[in-house]
């Protein structure tokens, strides 16, 4: 007698179900933490904006290379050389060492509002832009400070004009045809990021791209051109301060994943 066979039931095949990645929205400390580095980078780029243009301002007062040996000697010779020029050669390095703290605030808020960024060009070009205009305003102000320098601190007599001019030619190619250069690039590169983030409205990064496009392209060598850059950081920086940005897990702040 035969046993029947016993029917093998068969089920059709699990499909696995692809959960939808949650939002990586961050918790509250996180948050709070981000709104602080934010308040960071504003009141850096603030203290930046102030100390650069008191310290142009006092500079300025050696004498242009178009002067003539007459001024030159005056000022150098004949007391012109005071403690307030002085105070502004001090005054630079603090402005470059708020523009270097402002940058990392930048970038740290950036970063985390979109982690991917590191992969991009621009993510770096922003880092070698800053710290390249700071190198350049540190030496372009030196040069031109030197002989000040040289006739407050030593009773050597001065230097003749040929030697002052010669330092301020160096002090202003440093500074107008390279420092201004990379304040442009700093500019490009900055805007681009935090429209990317969502941290810069529509109308202010049309307005930025014009501006660096006028650093990038200028040939000028009137002092106004280097109030530019400190006033396009304020104005960054009170929007950082102002205009509180979305909450992180937003759909601009996720990189876009590979298909």
């Amino acid at each position: 007698m035969r046993v029947p066979a016993r029917q093998r039931t068969t089920s059709a095949p699990r499909q696995r179900t692809h959960s939808a990645p949650a939002d990586p929205v961050r918790p509250p400390e996180q948050e709070r933490s981000l709104d602080g580095t934010a308040r960071m980078a504003g009141w850096s780029g603030i203290v930046f904006s102030v100390l650069l243009v008191v310290g142009l301002v006092l500079v300025n007062r050696i004498p242009k290379l178009g002067d003539s040996d007459a001024t030159y000697k005056a000022f150098y010779a004949g007391g012109g050389v005071d403690t307030l020029t002085v105070l502004g050669l001090y005054v630079v390095p603090f402005a470059g060492i708020a523009c270097l703290w402002h940058m990392i605030a930048t970038r740290t808020v950036l970063q985390v509002r979109r982690p991917g960024s590191w992969t991009e060009v621009p993510h770096w070009l922003h880092l070698a832009a800053s710290v390249i205009f700071v190198c350049l305003l540190f030496a372009g102000t030196a040069a031109v400070g030197a002989v000040a320098l040289l006739t407050e601190f030593s009773s050597s007599p001065p230097p003749g004009p040929d030697v002052a001019r010669a330092l301020s030619s160096l002090g202003y190619a440093l500074v107008f045809v390279y420092g201004v250069r990379a304040a442009g690039m700093y500019m490009l590169t900055t805007t681009g990021l935090m429209r990317s983030a969502g941290l810069l409205p529509r109308p202010l990064i049309l307005l930025s791209y014009l501006v660096a496009a006028f650093l990038l392209l200028s040939t000028t060598f009137h002092p106004a051109i280097l109030l530019v850059f400190p006033a396009w950081v304020l104005m960054v920086s009170i929007v950082l301060l102002v205009h509180r940005p979305p909450p992180t897990g937003a759909d601009h702040d996720r990189d876009p994943q590979p298909g």
